[in-house]
């Protein structure tokens, strides 16, 4: 199941708004700087009707070494995740 290209999506968006596909392209790229900015500083960034992206810090745990069976520490970290907004999950399910 292949998704829409980067260069699919650009077409399809500047066929949609009348824009160039240079413009949609800078566009798209100055709002993923700005939500990458804003996770890293304020720990979450909504774009409405779409999600919310958070910075999430996930705890030190034990695991398992799928090869040897082995019990491995696993140090905490913070991740990055993407949460749906109820409206999205709505229109695609």
């Amino acid at each position: 199941m292949a998704g829409m290209t980067k260069s699919a999506l650009l077409a399809a968006l500047a066929e949609k708004t009348g824009l160039s596909k240079k413009d949609v392209g800078a566009f798209l790229e100055s709002l993923s700087d700005m939500a990458y900015k804003e996770v890293k500083k304020s720990g979450m960034f909504v774009l409405p009707g779409f999600g919310k992206m958070v910075k999430v810090h996930r705890p030190a745990r034990m695991g398992r070494n799928p090869a040897t069976g082995e019990q491995i520490k696993i140090a905490a970290k913070t991740v990055a995740k993407f949460r749906l907004a109820k409206a999205a999950k709505e229109a695609v399910l």
